[in-house]
């Protein structure tokens, strides 16, 4: 019995370090690690930072974190945040699905000035997997999450998942 018992926790324990290897092995494979990251706990501990989601608009409107803004990936303006980030020296974490696409978006924050920008590692889907809150549209909690498609949603562990 006390042998079963400790291959099902070295089976559980292997498990949850795969998924993670595997989402570390996909942020490492796709960034370059060019914009500081924040970790989620230390995210988490932060008493009011300054959030830019850098997602599509369709993923904004599933869910969000608390009283982000959205900025975009694509269609981002320099222009539209500059009026609402007027202190270059603000704290401005930015943040997409795991981090890659925000990666992009901090750069260009940084090459305009900005001295204190951080990466959400893991983004909304690490968020997510920690088992905290993120808001739809309307301002409500919600459980569902945009996994942009079926590769990515791989990597996001916990919540619903929403590919439309």
């Amino acid at each position: 019995m006390k042998f079963l018992l400790s291959i099902i926790l070295f089976l559980s324990f292997s498990f949850i370090g795969f998924s993670q290897s595997k989402l570390d092995k996909t942020i490492k494979k796709f960034n370059k690690e060019s914009v500081p990251y924040i970790q989620v706990g230390e995210l988490e501990a932060m008493p009011k930072p300054f959030l830019l989601d850098t997602r599509k608009k369709e993923e904004f409107a599933v869910s969000h974190l608390k009283d982000a803004i959205w900025v975009g990936h694509k269609k981002f303006e320099l222009d539209s945040i500059s009026p609402k980030i007027a202190d270059k020296n603000q704290e401005i974490i930015v943040y997409c699905s795991i981090g890659v696409r925000s990666e992009n978006i901090g750069e260009k924050l940084m090459k305009a000035g900005y001295t204190n920008v951080k990466n959400l590692y893991g983004g909304i889907f690490e968020w997510k997997n920690n088992g905290l809150s993120v808001y739809d549209s309307e301002g409500n909690e919600t459980e569902k999450v945009h996994a942009f498609d079926k590769h990515w949603g791989k990597l996001l562990k916990k919540g619903e998942k929403v590919y439309e």
